[in-house]
């Protein structure tokens, strides 16, 4: 009987997985789309597993920006992450540059993306370029064969001599707003904000996060709007946790040391950890329910 059970209880569990498997990945659901949906602007689920409903699309030029890569079709975002690259884009002429140049928001409808991105899927993430723009008037070829500059050193320790003391005022400024939860950094860009900061005036300095990857552009990511209440939030912040730390301490020299040379270990190695799945696997039935109207609606 036990083997019986044992057969049918596999059985099972091999439909349910090529059920799955023939489900239609989300992202190629979400990538076809064009266009917003045509619902109040929402972000539904967390920043790497979820939908955006309502989104709008940032214009391609403006006064104080331009969208790149516009064959992506992924300048759109919530109307509060396109009202702050507006605001931020006009601060940073203000500082000095021409305004900024945004890459990649999200899809029309967010949701997992096609390539690149695990996150930017609820219309709250956006990237803006570390290339300060020399002009705001770039054709669309244009903007599709221009490349963004590296500030991070190829050996991952320190800035290049691209960077600047404009660089620095436009993240700090990005930082700065209340709005925005975190902003992701290569490393050693994180390190050297940190020795030139004054003293008195680091407190910012807690949204800048060091992660891997982000040599040309920086990664800015809003908090959930007030009443998004299908937004999931984030854990706890830095300065949450440390009450005030604004993460200018010693941790940070693991991203220069352990991280690029692990040490050797005699330990035991551990069991492999279960294999996690890249939101471009995901199907519709790994996203929050609310996704399928988003797809549905006009």
């Amino acid at each position: 009987m036990n083997r019986v059970l044992s057969l049918i209880a596999g059985a099972v569990i091999a439909f349910s997985a090529s059920q799955a498997q023939a489900e239609k990945l989300a992202n190629q659901l979400f990538g076809s789309h064009g266009a917003g949906s045509q619902q109040p602007a929402m972000p539904i689920g967390s920043y790497a597993k979820g939908c955006g409903a309502g989104l709008v699309e940032l214009p391609e030029t403006g006064p104080t920006w331009q969208a790149m890569r516009l064959s992506r079709n992924r300048n759109w975002g919530h109307p509060e992450m396109i009202q702050y690259l507006v605001d931020l884009s006009a601060v940073a002429r203000q500082i000095g540059w021409a305004g900024l140049y945004i890459g990649d928001i999200s899809q029309p409808r967010g949701g997992p993306m096609t390539s690149g991105h695990a996150s930017h899927q609820i219309g709250l993430d956006a990237d803006i370029w570390m290339l300060p723009p020399r002009r705001l008037n770039l054709t669309r070829a244009e903007r599709e064969k221009i490349s963004s500059i590296p500030v991070r050193s190829a050996d991952q320790r320190s800035v290049t001599s691209n960077w600047s003391r404009g660089h620095h005022l436009v993240l700090k400024a990005a930082a700065s707003d209340p709005r925005v939860d975190r902003i992701f950094v290569a490393a050693a860009v994180k390190i050297e904000m940190c020795k030139t900061a004054k003293p008195a005036d680091k407190a910012w300095l807690q949204k800048i996060r060091p992660v891997a990857g982000h040599d040309t552009h920086f990664h800015v990511r809003l908090k959930c709007p007030r009443g998004a209440r299908l937004c999931e939030t984030q854990k706890p912040t830095v300065a949450e946790l440390s009450k005030g730390g604004n993460g200018c301490d010693d941790t940070l020299n693991w991203w220069v040391t352990d991280y690029l040379n692990p040490p050797k270990t005699t330990k035991k190695p551990k069991e492999p950890a279960p294999r996690v799945r890249h939101p471009r696997e995901y199907t519709m039935a790994d996203l929050p329910k609310q996704c399928r109207d988003v797809l549905a609606s006009p």
